[in-house]
């Protein structure tokens, strides 16, 4: 099968966000599957819920790919999500021997920092996911952060290298197109046994807090739909979905 991811892309010098930037094309017409929208400086870069992204301009990746995943049942949507990603963490793993974990849902990070974060948003038509645009921010070459996120680190940082930006998205887009391939194959046991072992604090007892308030839990993986399974020390099993647990 052919490379999808990056079959076309379309570089702009400044926008406010690429995802906007990408949803206002689909408007007017069907681009092919796997365009990419580049921006070399993102203004008003969007994480999840309300968050923002921070990218000083030419120092990172900051991108939207266009994918037509209509294959996929709505009930298993966040597979798009593991899938994804792990194509960001398979070239994390690739450049450094620090580790590379996904913080769920989406987050990758390097150590205890974060390096990439990734926005996903499906347009559900009938029973069918038919579009989805995958905003992606990877840390690249930046060296210093201003905003008050709490733990942003770029792979220079980590590495003491600089990194050249197009072969960084070549083989970036490689490694994602290589995880959406298997999505294609409905190799699913694969993305979620892959993504569950990649899984930040994976059977570490850790401090969380929900609605009830701060607790000790350990992270078991996630069910079909997404949602966060964590064990509690008393032996209680919860499933949470975005938003209704927080790491401490």
């Amino acid at each position: 099968m052919n490379e999808i991811i990056g079959s076309k892309i379309e570089r702009i010098d400044e926008l406010g966000s690429t995802n906007n930037y990408a949803a206002t094309q689909l408007l007017t017409k069907r681009l092919p599957e796997g365009t990419i929208f580049v921006a070399n400086s993102q203004l008003d870069g969007r994480g999840q819920v309300s968050n923002k992204w921070e990218s000083e301009p030419g120092k990172n990746l900051t991108f939207s790919i266009l994918l037509y995943p209509e294959f996929l049942e709505i009930m298993r949507q966040f597979e798009i999500s593991k899938a994804i990603s792990l194509g960001v963490a398979d070239f994390l793993k690739e450049q450094t021997d620090d580790q590379v974990s996904i913080k769920w849902p989406n987050d990758v990070y390097i150590g205890n920092g974060k390096v990439a974060g990734i926005l996903i948003e499906n347009s559900i038509r009938i029973d069918k996911i038919a579009s989805c645009i995958v905003g992606i921010g990877l840390n690249i070459n930046q060296q210093k952060f201003i905003s008050d996120a709490p733990n942003p680190v770029s792979l220079s940082q980590v590495t003491g290298q600089t990194y050249d930006l197009e072969e960084s998205l070549a083989t970036l887009c490689r490694k994602i197109d290589a995880r959406y391939h298997q999505l294609c194959d409905r190799k699913f046991r694969q993305i979620d046994d892959d993504y569950t072992e990649m899984l930040y604090q994976l059977n570490c007892w850790s401090s969380y807090s929900d609605e009830n308030g701060d607790f000790e839990g350990r992270i078991l993986g996630v069910d079909q739909i997404g949602r966060l399974i964590i064990e509690t020390r008393a032996g209680k099993v919860n499933k949470y979905h975005f938003k209704e647990v927080v790491f401490k």
